[in-house]
């Protein structure tokens, strides 16, 4: 039986329970030094439950979560699960402005926050956003720092230690299809929406993704650095939980750190976005490591080249698949088996996961034939509730069958395999002609020089848009701007070669990594001048 199959119709509360019943000592998370099982997370889970229920937090109350993947993350949600809680989990990497917009859109009645992190003091933050978030009734903070005087503020430990062993009322709210995740979108292409989520969304995209990459009890996964992501609450904690796995915990999310991970808890499973696989081969090289458990490397959040695959295959000596994944289908659409054939592995996403439809899309809405570039929508268990209080969004966002229409371009071949070209908004029309990033940046990729490239379009009074290769080069490599435009000639049409190249030494990212293309086209705009050495300027009509 499938992990989709066992856990249908169950909550995000119930899958744990029945995890801890069945395998109460296994370990769940390992965080440091710490390992925690599922039974002892049920039990704190509960007892956290019970603490917020005599706080007066109730189903249908919203509850932020501003934490650093920590085992406070994990047993929070688990609690707001047991009482019908909708959690809205927030980077704590946003700014002041940014954590004040999430929480008055999203209401929040209680929040749990790491106490300082990545230079922030959050304490001092909501000392001073409180007065502005009248929805927002208590603070719990995680840390060891104490406390201003103020009855609404608890620490994490205090209200374990409260609640334990104490009852509280069963949630009004508990059926599968019941939203319980608000998750927002990173905004690479607009301001942030609020993503509702159900039990049933979370689950049956996570364990879809399970299922995909034949995760058991017996794997070790590392690589989840970002909990409030819809990937690392999927597949990431969700996903181990319903195969009974174990999971690393990374509060730094950079590659020494993760590698030394891998090594040192046997991992056996590496999810990550590409940047951070393209970061560890560089540590690889400086600093080799024993990484003989790893049996699969999963890469999703953007956009993956074959270079890449080859790579990462030869030098973690495991098979490497690909996943697509969308906030608002919470999280994976597709994704590759190991035991797809190799190209099929390296050139597409995959094949939906189970329940899920994919369709290609004309621009006028009618559903194009195979081997056609057009829209992508799709309809399956994972596909959202709609955006919280926006329902003419939310209207838009699907077409009349009920398939919510992506915003990504992409075909699919006869074996039903898709393929990624890019973004609809990020198709640049160079005289008249449309020219996919994707296809450009897979031909730049393969250069020997070239760590990551980035294309986008750039305004042009000849051309309407001039087509941009933006490149962080390998250090210490030596390559021009000419070698890229003619490494570009070799293979692609003439419309689509770079009319300009820049060399940066880093993309500017939202929070889990992704592109953020607005503001790189801005930098590639305000860069041009006879005076950027490293710019090459060509004309290619």
């Amino acid at each position: 039986m499938t992990l989709s199959e066992r856990f249908g119709g169950h909550t995000v509360a119930s899958a744990l329970a029945t995890r801890a019943t069945t395998d109460p000592n296994a370990v769940y998370l390992r965080f440091g030094d710490q390992l925690l099982s599922y039974g002892q997370v049920e039990s704190d889970a509960e007892a956290l439950a019970a603490a917020l229920a005599s706080l007066g937090l109730e189903a249908g109350d919203r509850l932020a979560l501003v934490l650093t993947p920590r085992p406070e993350f994990v047993i929070s949600m688990f609690a707001a699960a047991k009482l019908g809680v909708t959690i809205v989990p927030l980077s704590p990497r946003l700014t002041g402005a940014e954590l004040q917009y999430a929480l008055r859109h999203s209401g929040a009645a209680c929040a749990v926050t790491i106490e300082r992190a990545h230079g922030t003091d959050y304490l001092a933050l909501f000392e001073e956003l409180m007065p502005q978030l009248p929805d927002l009734r208590h603070l719990v903070t995680v840390g060891e720092d104490d406390l201003w005087h103020d009855d609404r503020i608890f620490q994490f430990e205090d209200l374990l230690s409260s609640g334990a062993g104490r009852d509280y009322p069963a949630a009004m709210v508990g059926a599968p299809t019941d939203r319980f995740a608000l998750v927002y979108t990173s905004g690479t292409m607009g301001k942030p929406k609020g993503v509702e989520l159900s039990h049933t969304n979370l689950l049956a995209a996570a364990a879809g993704t399970a299922d995909a990459i034949g995760l058991t009890s017996r794997d070790r996964v590392v690589g989840v650095s970002a909990l409030f992501h819809v990937f690392g609450l999927g597949p990431g904690l969700l996903g181990t939980l319903l195969a009974g796995a174990s999971l690393v915990l990374h509060e730094q999310a950079d590659a020494e750190a993760t590698l030394d991970d891998v090594a040192r808890h046997g991992a056996t499973v590496h999810y990550g976005i590409p940047t951070l696989f393209v970061s560890e081969l560089a540590r690889l090289e400086a600093h080799p490591r024993d990484l003989s458990t790893l049996r699969v490397a999963v890469v999703a959040g953007a956009p993956v080249w074959d270079e890449l695959i080859r790579r990462l295959e030869a030098r973690l000596g495991v098979t490497v698949t690909t996943a697509y994944s969308l906030t608002e289908t919470a999280s994976t659409v597709c994704a590759s088996r190991a035991a797809d054939p190799s190209e099929k592995r390296r050139s597409t996403v995959g094949r939906p996961v189970a329940g899920t439809t994919v369709r290609v899309l004309e621009s006028d809405g009618s559903v194009l034939p195979v081997e056609s570039v057009g829209e992508i929508a799709v309809r399956g268990p994972g596909v959202m509730l709609g955006y919280y209080r926006q329902p003419k969004e939310t209207s838009a966002a699907f077409d009349g069958e009920g398939f919510f229409v992506t915003g990504d371009l992409g075909l699919l071949d006869e074996d039903g395999y898709l393929h990624l070209v890019g973004r609809s908004k990020d198709v640049i029309i160079r005289s008249g002609f449309n020219v996919y990033p994707r296809e450009v940046e897979a031909r730049i990729e393969a250069h020997p020089a070239v760590q990551e490239v980035a294309v986008v379009g750039v305004p042009d009074p000849l051309l309407g848009e001039a087509v941009c290769a933006c490149v962080v080069p390998i250090e210490g490599a030596i390559v021009t701007g000419r070698e890229i435009v003619d490494w570009c000639r070799e293979t692609l049409a003439g419309d689509k070669v770079p009319d300009l190249v820049r060399f940066v030494d880093e993309f500017p990212r939202t929070d889990t990594g992704q592109v953020r293309r607005v503001d790189l086209s801005r930098v590639a705009r305000e860069q041009d001048g006879p005076e950027e050495a490293a710019t090459l300027i060509v004309s290619t009509s």
